[in-house]
């Protein structure tokens, strides 16, 4: 971070054809002073800095040299993609990042033309700019594509099939490596491996040159029989890269924070490319900030924070987090059982793993940003006699959702799925919400499926998880700290399929999937004020249903609503089905099914959005006299 105060160069830049007016030296003044501003800017929202700052001069190079918005900048992921808002015209807007009604904390079409494609999971990116290419291609009015991808997401499946597929075309397209040695956690296996020995070289050179420049020195006829063999095996020609295997022709590794080196090679490979290239830059995660370069996670992601010390601001929770409830409480039943193992996709940290890591390294895998295959290797270890327990956020969860089906459901095998950031997550928005699993884990044959009420709840379901080797098993919880009830020493295995009622009452019954039974006992106290008897029960499983407790809530009752923080057709959808084919619904029994709404929500803090998706306290009290047939009045005004 400079200490030079902000000069006007960053307040020319209203577009990047504004930066394509300037010189080389006034880029890199810039440079300087968009990282300063992104700085600031963090301080005040919070978000994603680390990778944010990674990429400052990457992305004032690529703006001064592509002409976009007609050539197409992909940012895979999307979240490194502040300093690219600020100098596409939305620098005023800065300070609202992933705040209710502001800038989305990733790339988003609807927000400006210079995000032609939105991103906030991992390894889309190559895939949509062979889209946007073979547009071009086609006749569409679209220039270069150029996508931008981190080391981490690279080592994804998605992104080696569109690497492949694009060199198959042989198109003009450009695939920038990010690679910084740092996804969320530090990346795993045999890509970051081979990344690490590509940085070891001189920059600016393919490995082909250093390569030939070693052979140069064998003796003739030895040298010359090398080649032939290499090529006879390969169909390459010698000391021939990954990428140009692939099909790309290879330029790196380029210093990622050197302006004239990076704007030099960017020119030259305008100029020239006639197919696809790949052009590897090395930077540092937290580049120009000391506090984010000395943190672990080069501050990944950062609460507000003072710009002047890097300490960020910490409110005192109320309660242990559901995260951290899990992997304490996975921790200690790892310990009385030594077949429990963990696997976790590149967030050993932000599933709660890190403390089993540290103790049981050899017992926590992480497989890097790789969802199917975490599902698939999970499979195998169930196979092989092991207790895994597969934790990924329902959002990326979705990402595995055919090696759930063909490698765990049809096997039957016993993987452990904990559903993290199950419901509305806030700040991410819609693209990490978690949604959908229950409808899209419960639809699947010898699958179970729980969500836990309270911390105390996930204590029980995460025994029930170690006791439950018949088949898989998922327990979705939410994102951010718990209700503040004790928590048991150790968990109580629940029975399957059953169901609890919280307290009894006789005109309405609440049945509550999950941990919006909190909102369902406050609607109580609303109904019972009024007069009414509220009975409100905990679900507990999806599936198996308890339809012994549906069917008694849906004789003792003249309502019954059921809630819960997920899609429609999920858990009402299938209280209904049970209903409807046991003819109860003719039966005059009025039933309402409250559950996020047909539409993605923005960003803004999770009680705005349950708000907005029609999920307080008060939207369930008016959903109950609504079906006793009461005129809720001030029903609009509900908060």
């Amino acid at each position: 971070m400079t200490d030079r105060p902000l000069t006007p160069i960053l307040d020319r830049v209203q577009s990047p054809a504004d930066l394509r007016r300037m010189s080389d030296a006034e880029l890199a003044i810039c440079a300087d002073e968009l990282r300063a501003e992104t700085i600031s800017a963090v301080s005040e929202t919070g978000g994603h800095l680390g990778s944010s700052l990674g990429v400052v001069e990457l992305t004032v190079a690529i703006h001064a040299v592509f002409n976009t918005p007609y050539d197409k900048l992909i940012w895979d992921v999307g979240h490194q993609c502040y300093p690219h808002k600020i100098v596409t015209s939305r620098r005023d807007r800065i300070r609202t990042l992933r705040q209710k009604g502001g800038l989305s904390g990733f790339t988003k079409r609807a927000e400006s033309v210079y995000d032609p494609f939105g991103a906030a999971h991992s390894s889309t990116s190559i895939s949509a700019a062979l889209g946007f290419t073979m547009a071009r291609e086609l006749g569409e009015a679209t220039g270069d594509a150029i996508a931008v991808i981190g080391d981490g997401s690279i080592s994804a499946g998605m992104a080696y099939e569109a690497l492949n597929n694009s060199g198959s075309e042989g198109r003009r397209l450009f695939v920038i490596l990010n690679d910084n040695d740092m996804s969320i956690a530090p990346p795993v296996g045999a890509m970051s491996k081979y990344l690490s020995g590509l940085n070891g070289k001189s920059p600016l050179h393919t490995l082909k040159d250093i390569a030939d420049g070693v052979a140069a020195h064998l003796p003739g006829p030895l040298r010359a029989g090398a080649e032939r063999a290499r090529e006879l095996v390969t169909g390459h020609q010698p000391s021939a890269t990954l990428f140009e295997h692939l099909g790309f022709q290879y330029v790196g590794p380029v210093d990622g924070h050197d302006i004239p080196q990076l704007l030099s090679v960017l020119r030259a490979a305008k100029a020239r490319a006639t197919g696809p290239v790949l052009i590897h830059a090395v930077t540092v995660k937290g580049k120009g900030y000391a506090p984010a370069e000395g943190a672990d996670d080069c501050y990944h992601g950062v609460a507000k924070f003072d710009p002047e010390t890097g300490v960020q601001a910490k409110s005192t929770p109320n309660a242990p987090s559901y995260t951290g409830v899990f992997g304490d409480t996975l921790l200690a039943e790892a310990r009385r059982d030594n077949r429990v193992v963990a696997v976790t996709a590149a967030m050993p940290g932000g599933t709660g793993l890190a403390a089993m890591q540290t103790a049981m390294p050899s017992r926590v895998f992480d497989v890097g940003i790789a969802e199917q295959h975490a599902v698939t290797f999970s499979a195998g270890l169930a196979a092989g006699g092991l207790k895994p327990f597969c934790a990924i956020y329902s959002s990326f969860l979705q990402r595995g959702y055919d090696q759930i089906v063909h490698d765990v459901a049809l096997q039957n095998l016993p993987v452990r799925f904990m559903i993290d950031r199950a419901g509305l997550v806030g700040a991410d928005g819609p693209t990490h919400a978690g949604a959908f699993d229950i409808g899209f884990m419960a639809m699947l044959p010898n699958m179970t499926v729980m969500a836990c009420a309270d911390e105390a709840e996930l204590v029980h379901m995460m025994a029930t998880c170690v006791a439950h080797d018949s088949g898989p098993i998922a327990l979705r919880y939410p994102r951010g700290e718990g209700v503040g009830v004790a928590l048991p020493e150790r968990g109580d295995v629940l029975e399957i399929g059953k169901g609890r009622v919280v307290q009894e009452g006789t005109d309405v019954a609440i049945l509550s999937f999950g941990a919006h039974l909190s909102e369902a006992m406050e609607a109580a106290k609303d109904l019972e004020a009024r007069g009414i008897s509220v009975t409100v029960a905990d679900a507990r499983f999806a599936k198996p249903l308890d339809t012994d407790l549906i069917d008694r809530l849906a004789a003792d009752h003249r309502a019954l609503i059921t809630v819960e923080q997920g899609a429609m057709l999920g858990f009402g959808g299938m209280v209904l089905h049970h209903l409807a084919a046991s003819g109860r619904l003719d039966r005059g029994l009025a039933i309402r099914t409250l559950t996020l709404p047909d539409t993605f929500i923005d960003q803004a803090s999770p009680a705005d959005m349950y708000a907005e998706a029609g999920l307080t306290a008060g939207h369930i009290a008016d959903a109950a006299l609504g079906a006793l047939g009461v005129v809720v009045l001030e029903q609009k005004t509900r908060a």
